[in-house]
C-alpha cells in the first residue's frame, strides 16, 4: 500500500480528480495520503473530491480517516482540522488589526466609523478561541482583556490598567484604574457554563462625545461586559477606581455611563444605577450593570437639573407678568396721554417699551430654539438688540436723572429726546444689523447645562464669546454710571430731608430709582462660588419683574403728580 504525501495547507476549493493540493497527483495505487508528516490516532473528517482508489487520509493532525467507501467527501472539514492549531494566530492577527484601526480612528478624533470599529473589537474578542484562561492586547490607547469563565468556579476578579495622563509643564505621568467584578456577576446561571467576560479600557474620549461635547476625567473610559448575556440590577456593584492628582469632588466629578442613541445622533452620559465616593487621589464608581463607564467632570456653574427648572419658570412666569404690565402701562398712556408732556415721561414710557420687548423676545427665544437656524439667529438677534436698547434706556434715566437733581443749571439741551433716541435706538440697533451682515454665526443656539450633563435647556442667544464679553462690559459701564449717580441722589436728599415722615418718602422713592435706574442687574456680577445659585435666583426675580416695578413706579408718580396739581388748582 502505497502513502502518498501532499502539503499541509492544500488550496481552498474542490481538489480535482487526481490531484492533490498544489498540484501533486499520486502514484497509480495510491491507497494513503499523509499530510504534514505524521500520523498516528483516528478521528473522523469530511474531505471534498478525493480521487478514486485513496482509502486513509492522515491530515497531520494525529488522525486516520476512512475514505475507501466515500466517492464524493467535503473538502471544508479537512481544512477546519488543518487550520486548528493555526487559529489563535490568526485570531491574534485579526484583534490585533482591529485594534490597530480603532487607534487610528481615535487619534484623527472623528467618530463616524469608529463605532463600526469598536463593535468589530468587540466582537472579535467575543468569539476569540484561545486555549487559555485570560489574555490581553494593547496599544498606545487601547488595552483589551479577555477572560474564560466557569461560573461554578468564579470568585471574583480584580482587573488593573496603567493610564496616562499627561501633566502641564511635566512629563507624562502613569495612574492605575482598575474593575473590580463581585460573585454575584454569574448568578443566575449554571455551573458549568462557560462565560467569556471582555473587559476595554480606551485612552481616548473622542469616540464617547455628546451632543454638548461634555469631558470626562483624564479622557478615560472603563468598559466591560459578558459574551451573551446582559448584566443589571447586580445586587453587589461593580466596582470602578479612576486614579487622579485633581482636586475632585462631588461638586465637579461625577461618576456616570455612555448611554448609546440611535443611529445619526449622539449618545448621552447617564449617572441612573451609579454612585460615586471621593477619595484622596482616587473617584470610586459603585454601579449595578456593566457598559462603559467613566467620571464626568462638571463644570462650576452647572446647575441641577432641579434649580434650572425652577430658574426657567421663574423666569417665565415673571417675564410674563412684565410684559404685560408694561403693555397695559403703555396703553393707558397712549388712552389718557396720547403726548407725555415732559421729558421725563417720555423717557419712562420709552424704557417701558424697550422692557416690553426683551420680556417678548425672551419668552419667544426658547420655542424658537426647536425650529430653523436661521429662525433661532433672528429670535438671537432680537433679544440681544432688545437688551441693548434696554440698558441704554435704563442709562437715559440715570442721565437724565443727574441733569435735573445734580446739574440743575444750564440743563437745556436742543432736540433732547431725539438724540436720546438715537443713542438707545439707533446704536444698539445698528450693531445688531452690522453682526447680521458681516457675522451672523455669532447668534445661534446657546446650551445652558446641568450638573447631569444631558439635561439641558437650549435657546437662541449669543454663542461667541467675545461678543458675550462685550456686551457685558457695554452692561458694567452703564451700570457703574447709574450707580455713581444714585449714590449722589442719596446725598442730595439726605441733605434735603427735613422730618422723619419725610426721610421714609426719600427711602421709598430711592427704592423706585433703583429699580428705574437698572441697579439690580448687576447682581450678574456676582456669579461665582457659593454665591452662584443665591445671585442666580435673586437676579432672575428682580429683573424678570422689572417691568412690575417701573408700573407700579410709574403710576404712583403719576397718581401724587395729579393730586399736587389738584391742590394748586384749589
Amino acid at each position: 500500500m502505497q502513502i502518498c504525501w501532499v502539503p499541509s495547507t492544500p488550496a481552498l476549493g474542490p481538489l480535482p480528480s487526481g490531484q492533490f493540493g498544489a498540484g501533486l497527483v499520486p502514484a497509480p495505487g495510491c491507497h494513503r495520503i499523509c499530510m504534514a508528516g505524521s500520523c498516528g490516532g483516528c478521528s473522523p473528517i469530511v474531505p471534498q473530491a478525493w480521487p478514486r482508489g485513496c482509502d486513509w487520509v492522515c491530515v497531520g493532525l494525529g488522525a486516520f480517516c476512512r475514505i475507501a467507501e466515500m466517492p464524493t467527501l467535503l473538502l471544508t472539514a479537512l481544512i477546519l482540522c488543518l487550520a486548528e492549531p493555526v487559529l489563535p494566530s490568526q485570531d491574534t492577527e485579526y484583534i490585533q488589526s482591529c485594534m490597530h484601526k480603532l487607534s487610528e480612528g481615535l487619534k484623527q478624533g472623528s467618530s463616524r466609523h469608529n463605532w463600526a470599529r469598536l463593535t468589530e473589537l468587540e466582537r472579535a474578542l467575543a468569539h476569540s478561541t484561545f486555549g487559555k484562561e485570560e489574555y490581553s492586547f494593547k496599544t498606545n490607547i487601547l488595552e483589551a482583556f479577555v477572560f474564560n469563565i466557569t461560573a461554578g468556579r468564579f470568585r471574583g476578579l480584580n482587573i488593573s490598567s496603567n493610564m496616562p495622563v499627561q501633566n502641564k509643564e511635566q512629563a507624562p505621568a502613569w495612574l492605575k484604574g482598575s474593575i473590580n467584578f463581585p460573585v454575584e456577576l454569574m448568578e443566575g446561571m449554571e455551573a458549568q457554563e462557560e462565560q467569556k467576560l471582555i473587559c476595554i479600557h480606551i485612552h481616548s474620549a473622542s469616540l464617547f462625545l455628546d451632543e454638548h461635547n461634555s469631558s470626562v476625567l483624564n479622557n478615560h473610559i472603563l468598559g466591560a461586559f459578558l459574551h451573551n448575556r446582559r448584566v443589571e440590577q447586580l445586587r453587589r456593584p461593580v466596582e470602578i477606581h479612576f486614579m487622579h492628582n485633581e482636586e475632585l469632588d462631588s461638586s465637579n466629578a461625577t461618576c456616570v455611563f455612555w448611554q448609546p442613541a440611535g443611529t445619526g445622533s449622539a449618545g448621552t452620559w447617564s449617572r441612573k444605577g451609579c454612585e460615586t465616593q471621593h477619595q484622596k487621589g482616587t473617584v470610586r464608581c459603585l454601579c449595578n450593570h456593566l457598559t462603559y463607564f467613566a467620571v464626568l467632570l462638571i463644570q462650576a456653574h452647572n446647575l441641577s437639573e432641579s434649580e434650572l427648572q425652577s430658574l426657567t419658570y421663574i423666569s417665565t412666569v415673571g417675564c410674563s407678568i412684565s410684559a404685560a404690565a408694561a403693555f397695559c402701562t403703555l396703553l393707558l398712556c397712549c388712552i389718557f396721554r396720547c403726548r407725555p408732556r415732559d421729558d421725563t415721561t417720555r423717557i419712562h414710557m420709552n424704557l417701558l417699551a424697550a422692557l416690553l420687548l426683551l420680556n417678548t423676545s425672551f419668552l419667544l427665544s426658547e420655542p424658537l430654539a426647536e425650529g430653523t437656524m436661521g429662525g433661532c439667529q433672528a429670535a438671537a438677534a432680537l433679544l440681544h438688540g432688545s437688551l441693548l436698547c434696554a440698558l441704554g434706556w435704563m442709562w437715559a434715566e440715570g442721565f437724565h436723572l443727574y441733569l435735573l437733581l445734580i446739574k440743575v443749571y444750564n440743563i437745556y439741551v436742543r432736540h433732547y429726546l431725539l438724540k436720546l433716541c438715537l443713542c438707545t435706538w439707533g446704536l444698539p440697533t445698528l450693531a445688531v444689523v452690522a453682526v447680521l451682515i458681516f457675522r451672523r454665526e455669532i447668534y445661534g443656539h446657546h446650551v445652558i447645562s446641568t450638573a447631569d450633563g444631558y439635561k439641558n435647556v437650549t435657546m437662541c442667544w449669543l454663542t461667541s464669546p467675545p461678543a458675550h464679553y462685550m456686551t457685558l462690559c457695554y452692561a458694567g459701564l452703564i451700570l457703574l454710571f447709574n450707580v455713581l449717580v444714585l449714590v449722589a441722589v442719596v446725598v442730595v436728599l439726605r441733605k434735603t430731608r427735613q422730618q422723619q415722615r419725610r426721610a421714609r418718602r426719600d427711602w421709598v422713592t430711592v427704592l423706585g430709582l433703583t429699580c428705574l435706574l437698572g441697579t439690580t442687574w448687576g447682581t450678574a456680577f456676582c456669579a461665582f462660588g457659593v454665591l452662584l445659585v443665591p445671585q442666580l435666583y435673586l437676579f432672575t426675580i428682580l429683573n424678570s419683574l422689572q417691568g412690575v416695578f417701573l408700573c407700579l413706579w410709574y403710576l404712583s408718580t403719576h397718581r401724587s403728580k395729579r393730586s399736587t396739581s389738584d391742590c394748586s388748582a384749589s
